[in-house]
């Protein structure tokens, strides 16, 4: 027996982890986290402000750096630099596997906050163009629940996180409760009247990032690389935001260094605790509580279920429907275009570096509906004034040079297209028999590949973002359809996904289990589908909406 039973244990400390702890912890209950990583010391591991000349190699990935050397899949996305490389994961330590032809990049956060340490922070609103997508063309399921059950819930986040953004009435696109917007630069303006002609949407990006003073945290200054840290706090993550929160009750307490290995069952088969393996010792404890929620991140928390198989659950734990691991989806993204403006040639060139980017929201498939593919893509991009970049083709040497080079700065702009995958059931994830972590327990296999639908969203996507740019009046515009595996959007939804029928979905409308009423899973696993728009928001506001649920069941004595 534990020498304490806890309300609830949350494993995982990111986005929806953090959201957990806060609201249960503010409701009066005794809360547990468990978080692989430790704690990140603004001060020490920070390195917003460190500059390229300050670095052994200017910048440039140091092959002497062994973080980086542990981390062959995290180094491939731009955020792991080697002066934060240990915000990622190790992958020595914690490997997992692919099918044969079918690569997957997953990208994971090893500290406390998760990856929303290091996160792109763009804050987007489902529709319910995405709640009840297969209502609109006939695929797949409909969420449980629709837009009006969690717009209080997003309100409830935006409010707390802070997010700035323009309220512009999109019906594909829902406003929140925003902080002032950041501003365009120039090209941007020019970028959005010629798409407004086209008849398409344009904004100002929506991110989770402080433009006024908020909870006691500053407002952005725009030193640009949010990956590397935020000393201020100005941008959203658990370690300044809801961790805080849920620490201020006095009801919460944080394990760190603990590597989650199983849920474990008592005889009724309710969730009794989570048995995890201490990093700092390598033995084995055990947490219990009334109450266990999973936010561990949509491959981890589905990994944890499987572990957790017994003799009522032989398949997994929560798997009697025989759906865990699979409907995997990821944003199929990165195909777009990007040019020059020439008439913005000789513009100042930008010093501070907004946090942000312009947003063009979903015009496929809303009014009108496509004959190649269902459902759409968003565009993510934005103008930049190039600094110095383009010196290597400015000649002379000299104050007559540095003068051509600030007088000939060029413009570059770019749309990013972020496609929407469909929930294929064969797309799945389930335990490798032969490859265990560091710590010996069973690693994760990913058999995940993008369909015809996302190949033609695609083609689209990129034909589309260049027929933009060419309408602004930029040059030498170039489209890109070439892209990254899924994982690498890092939206990895799906595996544990929501729905009515037991049969059919691991997870009810307020994310409970159907197997295990005490058991809940918040975290993106639960996505029924996954919307063409970042999907984090979204996470926190079903676990803010869950935690409602759960606290009133468990005054009523329903969860036991």
């Amino acid at each position: 027996m534990a020498d304490k039973v806890y309300d609830a244990i949350v494993v995982g400390s990111g986005a929806t982890g953090g959201w957990a702890a806060k609201e249960l912890c503010e409701a009066g209950m005794e809360v547990c986290m468990l978080e692989m990583g430790t704690k990140l010391d603004p001060e020490k591991d920070f390195s917003e402000h460190t500059l390229p000349h300050q670095l052994p190699l200017r910048g440039r990935p140091d092959p002497r750096n062994e973080k980086l050397q542990r981390r062959p899949v995290q180094r491939r996305t731009y955020a792991c630099h080697e002066t934060n490389a240990d915000f990622f994961i190790d992958d020595m330590d914690n490997p997992y596997t692919t099918e044969k032809g079918k690569p997957f990049w997953w990208i994971r956060g090893g500290r406390v906050g998760g990856r929303t340490i290091m996160w792109g922070r763009q804050s987007y609103r489902f529709s319910d163009y995405d709640f009840k997508a297969a209502s609109h063309d006939g695929y797949g399921d409909d969420w449980p629940i629709s837009y009006s059950d969690i717009e209080p819930y997003y309100t409830k986040v935006e409010r707390f996180i802070g997010v700035s953004g323009r309220r512009e009435g999109f019906k594909i696109l829902p406003d929140g409760y925003f902080q002032p917007p950041m501003a365009y630069r120039c090209g941007e303006v020019i970028l959005k009247d010629a798409i407004e002609k086209m008849g398409r949407q344009f904004t100002i990006g929506r991110v989770a990032v402080n433009t006024r003073k908020h909870q006691g945290r500053a407002e952005c200054h725009y030193c640009g690389p949010c990956e590397k840290g935020c000393s201020t706090g100005s941008y959203f993550s658990s370690p300044v935001s809801t961790l805080p929160a849920a620490e201020a009750t006095g009801k919460f307490t944080l394990v760190t260094n603990a590597i989650a290995r199983q849920v474990t069952t008592n005889d009724a088969g309710l969730a009794k605790g989570v048995a995890y393996i201490d990093k700092d010792t390598n033995q084995e404890r055990e947490v219990e509580a009334k109450i266990v929620l999973l936010c561990a991140s949509t491959l981890e928390s589905a990994r944890l279920l499987f572990n957790s198989a017994n003799d009522q659950h032989p398949n997994g734990l929560a798997n009697s429907s025989d759906v865990l691991g699979h409907y995997l989806m990821d944003h199929y993204f990165a195909m777009g275009a990007g040019g020059i403006m020439p008439t913005r040639r000789g513009a100042k060139a930008e010093r501070a570096k907004r946090p942000n980017g312009v947003y063009i929201p979903r015009f496929r498939n809303v009014d009108t509906k496509e004959k190649n593919f269902i459902r759409g893509f968003g565009y993510q991009g934005g103008e930049n004034v190039t600094v110095y970049e383009h010196a290597y083709s400015v000649k002379g040497y000299g104050a007559d040079f540095k003068h051509d080079v600030r007088d000939t700065s060029i413009s570059r702009i770019y749309l990013t297209g972020f496609c929407e995958m469909l929930p294929y059931k064969h797309n799945r994830a389930y335990l490798d028999p032969e490859v265990t972590d560091a710590w010996g327990i069973p690693a994760i296999k990913v058999d995940c590949k993008r369909g015809d639908n996302e190949e033609a969203l695609g083609v689209d996507a990129a034909e589309q973002a260049k027929a933009m740019l060419e309408a602004a009046g930029a040059e030498d515009v170039r489209s890109n359809s070439s892209t990254a595996p899924p994982g690498f959007a890092i939206h990895e939804v799906g595996t544990a996904r929501m729905g009515n029928d037991p049969k059919t979905s691991v997870l009810n409308k307020w994310n409970q289990t159907h197997d295990v009423k005490n058991l809940f899973v918040t975290d993106g696993s639960c996505f029924t589908s996954m919307s063409c728009v970042n999907p984090t928001l979204t996470m926190m506001a079903l676990t803010a909406r869950a935690c409602d649920y759960i606290v009133e069941e468990h005054k009523r004595g329903n969860l036991a």
